[in-house]
């Protein structure tokens, strides 16, 4: 096209952005990036039932942390002196629910185009019709009035309408074949009548998703659209919009009249859907079936056991019996937590939360549905956008291997250098570990130390230090640990824990050089050199109370002597 390409990512706020919206919103930002155009957001909010402003701005932020900045859209301070869509072209408002007017004015110009109709059906007229052609065994179709004609104006209804009789409007479909022609897929062909009068605009006055994209996309100069092959079969509907419109010369004002020009049809791309590794559509209900399924397991059969008091006896056997409901968010992560799962990944804010690196999302996500061959697999934003191409992308679905992306985060997380690894893991702190991020320099450093050789996210650094934060007085020690550890062959365990507070104590300084000496020359007394496991795992059990935790002599170092101390002795009690 001619014209500068122009990308746009159109997400519903409705909650939080899913992973395959930040996939769909990478290769838009990519394409543009490597072709010299702009990449836009706009918010399609029309659903006024679901849409939120705390979920657009959600999404924004989402984005934003991902590292996928927009030229044109809604404006967002990310402080320090950058701002998102501050430099937009004047083709906003960037909400579509603040464009309700133009919307209005296309719609009087299809009427006047005999394009569109008024519709009075009720919703129970819908369904009867729905229900008669199911009988039939017949695909429903909404069937077109007797005296709704192709090309004539609907005067008699459009009075009816503005009467205020309440109605949807829909779109007259021409009665010859649609073809699409999409960059991925190659030519797609849908039959005259394949496709019935839609509705674009609804009973409450707000554009359907179908319209307002049609329009948006035309006057803001969308050049390509790029976006989940779940939306393949949507395209005849705006391809067939975009036939039937021509733009007006104010486009607010549909007395004004036609300029005569064309709306442009966007180049489509329609890119392959992201599956679980088991073959099912990666969905925000993937968390509720693992939570519902591990409360199964634990053999919980009602509310008063399952122990969350957000939950009633009706909900829990509504949520339980039917595997379409979902729970809010916060109540869903409380039943995670009685029943102790981690609930799947699917929304950017849960990858955010279980502490993967944004860099990391963005190379695996790049692979999902397109590949850069040369067997390349790890690479940044820089090299993405220099090399992104639509003739790469595949036309199977994708799966979502967690594995490799958990993978992919270990290598980057424990091969940063460890400053890196200290800020970035600081600021993820303040976010979803407070206590953590509040803890003096020297001992975060050491922390960091500590953790980040073995960690594979920073959720997992945070895990492995939780045994900070735990009052001393408070630790309570797993009994199949103390068995193991400490209690067997006749207290072996504590009989090491014993000896070494002795030699802890004695120690002038309490540095991890000096600890780890003290705890070698003690397993070469014992005859256990290169065995300090024999030695580590009951203070380890002693110390954090399990036995999973820094190195030891890194671990006994971080409580610091009096607290070190207090919990070996109070372990021996």
């Amino acid at each position: 096209m001619s014209s500068p390409i122009v990308t746009r990512f159109a997400p519903s706020p409705t909650g939080h952005l899913h992973i395959g919206g930040a996939r769909t919103a990478l290769f838009c930002w990519a394409f543009a990036k490597r072709h010299g155009g702009r990449f836009m957001i706009r918010i399609e909010d029309t659903d006024q039932a679901r849409s939120s402003e705390a979920s657009a701005r959600g999404i924004l932020s989402d984005l934003a942390w991902l590292g996928i900045h927009w030229n044109d859209g809604p404006r967002l301070d990310l402080g320090g002196g950058v701002v998102l869509g501050e430099q937009s072209r004047a083709v906003g408002p960037y909400f579509q629910a603040q464009r309700r007017d133009i919307y209005d004015a296309y719609i009087e110009h299809l009427f006047a185009m005999g394009r569109a109709y008024p519709a009075f059906e009720t919703n129970e007229e819908l369904e009867a019709l729905r229900k008669a052609a199911a009988a039939k065994k017949q695909t429903f179709k909404y069937p077109r009035p007797a005296d709704v004609k192709f090309g004539e104006a609907p005067a008699a209804r459009i009075a009816r309408a503005k009467a205020g009789e309440p109605h949807v409007v829909r779109f007259v479909m021409p009665d010859t074949p649609v073809i699409v022609t999409d960059e991925v897929l190659g030519e797609v062909k849908y039959a005259a009548g394949e496709v019935d009068d839609f509705v674009i605009r609804k009973a409450d006055g707000f554009p359907t998703y179908h319209f307002a994209v049609v329009i948006d996309d035309e006057l803001m100069g969308v050049t390509h659209i790029m976006r989940g092959q779940e939306h393949l079969n949507n395209t005849p509907r705006h391809v067939a919009l975009q036939q039937a419109l021509t733009r007006l010369k104010d486009d607010r004002d549909a007395t004004k009249g036609s300029t005569g020009a064309r709306f442009r049809t966007p180049l489509y791309a329609h890119m392959p859907l992201i599956f679980n590794m088991d073959g099912s559509k990666m969905s925000k209900r993937d968390k509720d079936k693992a939570a519902r399924e591990a409360v199964k397991k634990a053999g919980i059969k009602d509310a008063a056991t399952l122990g969350v008091s957000a939950i009633s006896d009706g909900q829990f056997n509504d949520w339980m019996g039917d595997p379409t409901r979902q729970l809010p968010g916060e109540v869903l992560g409380q039943v995670a937590r009685r029943v102790k799962i981690n609930l799947p990944e699917i929304e950017v804010e849960d990858f955010k939360k279980a502490g993967y690196l944004p860099e990391v999302i963005n190379n695996f996500l790049s692979l999902l549905g397109w590949s850069p061959g040369g067997d390349v697999e790890k690479f940044d934003m820089a090299f993405l956008a220099s090399h992104f191409d639509l003739a790469r992308i595949g036309k199977t679905n994708a799966r979502f291997d967690r594995v490799k992306l958990l993978a992919f985060n270990t290598d980057a997380v424990t091969t940063m250098p460890v400053e890196r690894f200290a800020d970035r893991f600081r600021a993820w702190c303040a976010d979803y570990a407070a206590p953590l991020a509040a803890l003096p320099g020297p001992l975060f450093t050491m922390l960091c130390t500590a953790v980040q050789p073995r960690c594979k996210t920073f959720k997992d650094a945070a895990d492995q230090a939780a045994f900070l934060l735990v009052d001393d007085a408070a630790l309570t020690l797993d009994p199949k640990s103390v068995e193991k550890h400490l209690r067997a062959d006749n207290g072996a365990g504590l009989g090491v824990v014993r000896e070494v507070v002795a030699a802890l104590k004695a120690l002038p300084s309490f540095e991890p050089a000096t600890i780890h000496a003290a705890i070698e020359a003690f397993a070469a007394s014992k005859g256990l050199a290169g065995q300090l496991g024999k030695i580590a795992q009951p203070l380890r059990v002693a110390l954090t109370g399990g036995t999973v935790s820094p190195p030891i002599d890194l671990t006994i170092a971080l409580l610091g002597r009096e607290r070190a101390l207090g919990r070996l002795e109070r372990a021996l009690g």
